[in-house]
């Protein structure tokens, strides 16, 4: 759809849902109101400019401006300063006013006072020189060490480059430590216990499926993160996908000037090796930023797995003793190349280019015994799965930001296209072995899953201040998505592949969603209010070409959200939010085709799945901007949920996803940094949760289940000199229940060292992960009459080191991040 229908949008769901909006509207027009009558009259022509100089005259850009009443030295209004230096700052009303020039490792400057009237409208400062201030320098760098754990107030952002114990891992990796996120046996990501999480890389929607999003932070490099955001519950601006909030991936950019970089390199062994490198370059002057980094990783990981189930068919039962592991070789390629065009000191213009290439190979061995006893087995069957994948991924990025005047008005625009191509190929060798009699004829099997995906993307954002204490933003956006998987399924019949039409399907899905989104933002002396509506219009089309299957669905749904922050006292601030959220089905949960693992499990999509609707309460209570209690409480209806069902007829476990009823939460989370002393700090977290499920018909039976759990996060850091320091990080996850399964607890220790050399250019770390190897799960049925216990290890316990060399200028300045339009797409596809 045309984006000019996303306009036409906004006045259909206006005719449709007035009363809402109308809401909306007027508490929004109180809140304008409010803020304006304040206002004064302001002098026609008048302005305040200058230039901000450091001692040796060159020009200082993106200093800070401030202007200040004389009388109080309340202030006014605030500038920036340009690439040479020059600031302006116009419409004032009359009055004696002071200027102030401002920026980190600089002391602050401040004019003598000066009246702005009808008779002198206009004032110049033609040099304002701005000291360095060496001691100021000094405590910036210690300063610039934060804590592991940070909590804002939306947020909280987990600082993984200053992590040591993180070296050398994968993205996926460090996700486990990070406080309330858990990840399952499947990699599916949870966020306090709940899953649906909307993954973005730098604000940048990943539009793969769940399976896809995880296989690519699997492949990427910890050395690429700067920082990890859980945002629990998000504004009306983000994309209402994720039921559960969103996890945004911060990577790394070099924001200092002139031409700069960084070379990592590092190795890893466990039970197999891995060893990873990278570079990133930076250049930058008044006129362009030229960008880019290309990061390599070679991993081999393992897993072993034994499942113990038993299946009753009439009087007869029969047990199935399954164990097997596999051995997973991936070689990744991840590149990223940008550039900023600064057109003048208000308008910039830039392009941004990035991708992966990716290939592995996995071998999977599975030896399964059946029998009426699982001490007395009759026969068995042998699996060896080898499997090889390629995944590729394009992703270009234009955009624009104008600040239209010097009140703060922005406008930006974004233009994105992603093209992403994967192959999963698997030759399944099945030997059949019976122990009192002839052995049946083996099955060779051979699966191909081609997929293709293209997404166009534009989004248009505006902010407008309103005045000092309001602002508005409003924006629009529509994405294009369209996914093709073919997936064939061969059988070798007299040394003939043959393909089994039945089993092989070729399934096109179509969707388009527009959308319009409106913020107010307004300040009052100790409170805030956010209030937001956002209106999504959603169609799709599944098409299973084989099948001649067909599933289309077009609907209009309003997200609206709210935040109240509220100042008690000085050290004291309560946080009361609410959002409503929706999760559309992965692309790879929509496809009906069967994955095996032999023929007696397999994986099975559902192109019947409807989007999940979730309505999210928080409540915050913030002591000294550094201690948080936060309650959470949400109830999902439809709530798309991975089971473990049986299949009586084949005697077989299977995995599909499906829409339970309802999806009930609340939890508690407390937040702690902790001094020991000058070269111990710590940073904790701990999450108390209530998780329940309910289904009136799942499979012929009702699923009515829930328990409470927790878990808790710790990470110490100790200094040990100014060049050494050492790093423990510990975590606990209690036995909890989800949907269909019962999962057991799983805790670990994490170890790490780091040492700077060459005056702090560079520093080498060392890294120990689950020292103690106990990081492994056990789940068990939760579905009346499905009895199995599945007890997975992953190769946790790897040694690692790392080395880091930046060379080139150091001197800071703003750094220039793209939030494009592919945010909630690019999660829910592969890589």
């Amino acid at each position: 759809m045309a984006l000019w229908k996303t306009i036409a949008l906004i006045f259909l769901i206006e005719k449709m849902k007035k009363q809402y909006l109308a809401s909306i509207l007027i508490i929004s027009c109180f809140l304008v109101n409010a803020g304006i009558s304040f206002a004064q009259s302001k002098i026609a022509g008048s302005k305040v400019s200058g230039t901000v100089l450091d001692q040796e005259r060159k020009a200082l850009d993106f200093a800070t401006i401030s202007l200040l009443k004389a009388k109080d030295s309340s202030l006014v209004r605030t500038a920036v300063s340009d690439l040479e230096g020059n600031f302006i700052i116009k419409d004032l009303p009359g009055g004696e006013y002071i200027l102030t020039a401002s920026m980190v490792g600089f002391v602050k400057s401040r004019t003598e006072a000066f009246s702005v009237n009808e008779a002198n409208p206009v004032k110049n400062f033609p040099q304002i020189i701005v000291a360095k201030d060496s001691k100021m320098l000094g405590e910036v760098t210690v300063k610039a060490i934060k804590p592991f754990v940070e909590r804002k107030i939306d947020r909280m952002v987990v600082n993984v480059e200053n992590s040591i114990a993180s070296a050398g891992s994968t993205a996926l990796e460090v996700l486990q430590t990070a406080p309330g996120v858990t990840v399952d046996q499947n990699d599916n990501i949870s966020m306090q216990g709940k899953q649906g999480v909307l993954v973005m890389i730098d604000g940048k929607q990943t539009y793969m499926s769940n399976a896809d999003v995880a296989n690519m932070l699997r492949n990427m490099p910890s050395s690429q993160i700067e920082t990890i955001e859980l945002i629990t519950n998000p504004s009306s601006k983000y994309d209402a996908a994720g039921n559960s909030g969103i996890i945004n991936i911060r990577t790394k950019k070099s924001n200092t000037v002139g031409t700069n970089g960084t070379f990592t390199a590092g190795a890893g062994y466990g039970d197999n090796y891995r060893a990873n490198g990278g570079i990133s370059l930076n250049h930058r002057n008044k006129g362009i930023n030229l960008f880019g980094n290309y990061n390599f990783a070679s991993m081999n990981r393992g897993q072993y797995m034994i499942i113990d189930r038993e299946v009753s068919n009439s009087s007869v039962k029969t047990f199935f003793g399954q164990e097997g592991g596999f051995l997973r070789k991936n070689d990744n390629n991840n590149f990223k190349a940008g550039l900023d065009l600064f057109l003048n000191k208000n308008n910039t213009i830039g392009i941004l280019i990035n991708g992966y290439h990716n290939a592995g190979n996995e071998l999977y061995n599975n030896t399964t015994l059946i029998g009426r006893s699982f001490s007395q087995p009759d026969s068995s069957v042998i699996a060896v799965n080898d499997g090889n994948s390629r995944y590729k991924n394009m992703a270009y990025n234009l955009n624009y930001k104008s600040v239209l005047d010097t009140s703060g008005k922005e406008l930006s625009f974004d233009l994105d296209y992603s093209r992403y191509n994967g192959n999963e190929k698997t030759l399944y060798d099945n030997h059949f072995v019976n122990f009192n009699g002839p052995d049946k004829d083996p099955s060779y099997i051979k699966n191909s899953t081609p997929s293709f995906i293209n997404i166009k993307a534009l989004k248009i954002d505006y902010t407008m201040p309103l005045n000092k204490t309001t602002k508005f933003e409003a924006g629009l956006k529509s994405s294009i998505v369209k996914t093709d998987n073919d997936f064939r399924f061969e059988q070798l019949n007299g040394g003939t592949w043959e393909n089994d039409i039945r089993k092989s399907n070729q399934f096109v899905y179509d969707e388009n969603v527009n959308a319009a989104y409106m913020n107010l933002n307004k300040q009052f002396k100790s409170t805030s209010i956010q209030m937001g509506l956002r209106a999504e219009q959603t169609n799709s089309n599944g098409n299973s070409v084989t099948t001649s299957k067909k599933v289309d669905r077009s609907y209009i749904d309003l997200f609206p959200s709210i935040f109240l922050n509220q100042t008690l006292l000085k050290d004291h601030d309560l946080g009361i939010s609410y959002s409503r959220r929706i999760d559309r089905p992965s692309y790879d949960a929509l496809n009906p085709f069967i994955f095996y693992l032999d023929q007696y499990t397999y994986n099975q999509g559902n192109p019947f799945l409807n989007p999940q609707y979730t309505n999210n309460f928080e409540f915050s209570y913030n002591y000294k901007k550094t201690y948080n209690v936060s309650m959470n409480y949400s109830l999902t209806r439809d709530v798309i949920s991975q089971v473990l069902l049986p299949d009586t007829a084949k005697k077989a476990l299977f995995q599909t996803n499906e829409n339970l009823d309802k999806q009930t939460n609340f939890g508690l989370t407390l937040n702690s940094p902790v001094s020991f002393a000058k070269w111990w700090s710590s940073s904790n977290s701990l999450l108390l949760f209530y998780l329940g499920f309910r289904a009136s018909d799942l499979h012929g039976q009702e699923l009515n289940n829930g328990k409470f759990a927790w878990q808790f996060n710790s990470q110490h850091k100790i200094i040990i000199n100014k060049t050494l320091s050492a790093e423990i990080m510990a975590d606990y996850r209690s036995a909890m229940q989800y949907s269909t399964l019962n999962i057991s607890s799983q805790y670990g220790v994490d170890l790490g060292l780091s040492k700077t050399l060459m005056n702090k250019k560079a520093s080498i770390k060392f890294a120990l992960s689950d020292a103690f190897n106990t990081r492994k799960q056990t789940i068990t049925s939760a579905y009346t009459g499905l009895n199995y216990n599945l007890v997975q290890k992953n190769e946790t316990r790897i040694g690692r080191i790392s080395f880091t060399y930046r060379f080139g200028k150091s001197e800071i300045k703003p750094e220039r991040r793209r939030s494009t339009g592919l945010e909630d797409e690019q999660r829910r596809m592969k890589n």
